[in-house]
């Protein structure tokens, strides 16, 4: 494909917590057999496929950290200034750094200065430039600054604008295909998102060794003693908080925890304060329907162990708020994973939540593919396109708030572990529909055309 068999593919952001990015840099080494060069920040790991594939270099930019040191009153000038040194990085790394690719790739957003400098890099270089669009910049910048701010509307000019003038694009869901082709003048292939192959349900012992592994940060709660604290404190070397292992024989514990898993980037388009007023809610309905009920009755319902993943700006805040609740049937951790074992969590979840509402309404959670893609089932906030995705009662429930979510807790983990036939159903809707489709034939099917299309037309 193309004269130098060779794409490159640009992330303004932390390369490991970008997996699309990732998944197409691995698709155009293996399906496209091209050379590929990432160009994006470090910071977090990306997954081990990435980094030990021989096609695939990864150039890592330096991040002008000392901006966010500058005072808000001059977050005007720290716009402009953060932008300014971007797209003087972009443009060393993609006019000198890199060699001269087929093809650009880049993702958006962030929009500027990248669409700024990947166009001028593919046209010096003679290389087509192909958007995958997740979502639009200007409606991130507005969570923070209001739709009617002129930055916010600069923003929107410049990333439509140079959006246009891309070779090819490719959008997350197909009601961002309409927005993109009605009011952009840029027509867009959907390429979904799916799970690559290593999200899947984890085997026993994956289990097994997975929470041997992360059993010290299990002991460490958030703030206070609570009822995961003391049933790891009585714990025997052979077993974990799910799992008990005889004779190298490993079985899963009866009066285990259920396992609830939400990923988070601590952002105000995720509104995590859902959960815990629903997390509040589930335990005091199950204080209030064990006190003097029998023993048998006590045990209808489980206690809960909220496992939260992900880093970002508001995960202090809300550690702080997670200090303050007294909960007898419910815990929280937080923690970051490496990027090979946090599919092994999906994969040893009991359900999966998901709190992303979108800021322009017409992406989808790249973490509920993941979730189904281990066959783990999702109740998601609902909101304008999450139906191309989540089937409401097939593979996951929709609430609009936290007392749904909490209604949705006691119905779905009423039995557990082995009479919640409610949970069961919506696991099996979960594993059919991780099953039905993965990245590498969405990609092949749907990506793979239009790069191919586009870099030939470029080389005419």
């Amino acid at each position: 494909m193309g004269k130098r068999g060779r794409a490159c593919v640009v992330v303004l952001g932390d390369l490991g917590r970008s997996p699309r990015m990732q998944y197409h840099a691995l698709s155009l080494a293996r399906q496209a057999s091209l050379q590929v060069d990432i160009v994006a920040y470090g910071g977090s790991i990306p997954h081990e496929a990435v980094l030990s594939h021989p096609s695939i270099h990864i150039h890592t930019m330096a991040q002008p950290r000392f901006i966010n040191l500058l005072p808000k009153l001059l977050y005007p000038v720290t716009l402009f200034l953060k932008a300014f040194i971007q797209f003087t990085m972009l443009l060393w790394f993609l006019f000198v750094k890199v060699p001269a690719p087929d093809i650009f790739l880049v993702q958006n957003p962030p929009s500027v200065p990248t669409l700024i400098a990947v166009k001028w890099a593919s046209s010096w270089r003679r290389a087509a430039f192909v958007v995958d669009w997740h979502n639009f910049g200007y409606t991130l910048l507005a969570l923070s600054l209001g739709r009617n701010n002129v930055f916010v509307s600069l923003y929107r000019w410049f990333e439509k604008h140079y959006g246009k003038m891309a070779t090819g694009s490719l959008c997350v869901t197909k009601a961002m295909q309409h927005e993109l082709e009605q009011n952009w003048g840029i027509s867009a292939k959907v390429l979904y998102d799916q799970p690559p192959e290593f999200f899947r349900p984890a085997l026993l012992e994956e289990r097994h060794e997975l929470f041997c592994r992360v059993k010290k940060d299990l002991c460490h709660p958030i703030g206070v003693y609570d009822i995961i604290s003391r049933e790891l404190e009585n714990q025997e070397l052979n077993e974990t908080l799910f799992t008990t292992k005889v004779n190298d024989e490993i079985s899963l514990k009866q009066n285990r925890p259920a396992l609830v898993v939400s990923s988070t980037s601590w952002t105000p388009d995720e509104n995590f304060g859902i959960l815990l007023e629903a997390a509040v809610m589930y335990d005091r309905r199950v204080a209030a329907r064990s006190q003097g009920s029998d023993t048998a009755e006590q045990h209808v319902y489980p206690n809960l162990l909220f496992i939260i993943t992900g880093k970002g700006p508001e995960k202090e805040m809300y550690e702080e708020k997670i200090k303050r609740l007294n909960l007898k049937h419910v815990a929280f951790r937080t923690m970051w994973l490496s990027a090979e074992d946090y599919p092994l969590l999906l994969g040893s979840a009991d359900l999966g939540v998901c709190l992303h509402t979108s800021s322009s309404g017409l992406d989808l959670p790249m973490k509920v593919v993941d979730m189904f893609g281990c066959g783990l089932p999702v109740c998601s906030v609902s909101y304008s396109c999450i139906q191309e995705l989540v089937k409401d009662g097939k593979n996951g429930l929709l609430f609009s708030s936290s007392s749904e979510l909490a209604d949705q807790l006691l119905i779905l983990f009423k039995g557990f572990p082995e009479n919640c036939d409610a949970l069961m159903s919506l696991k099996a809707g979960a594993m059919e529909t991780g099953s039905s489709g993965r990245w590498a034939t969405e990609w092949e099917d749907c990506a793979k055309p239009l790069i191919t299309q586009v870099v030939s037309q470029n080389a005419d």
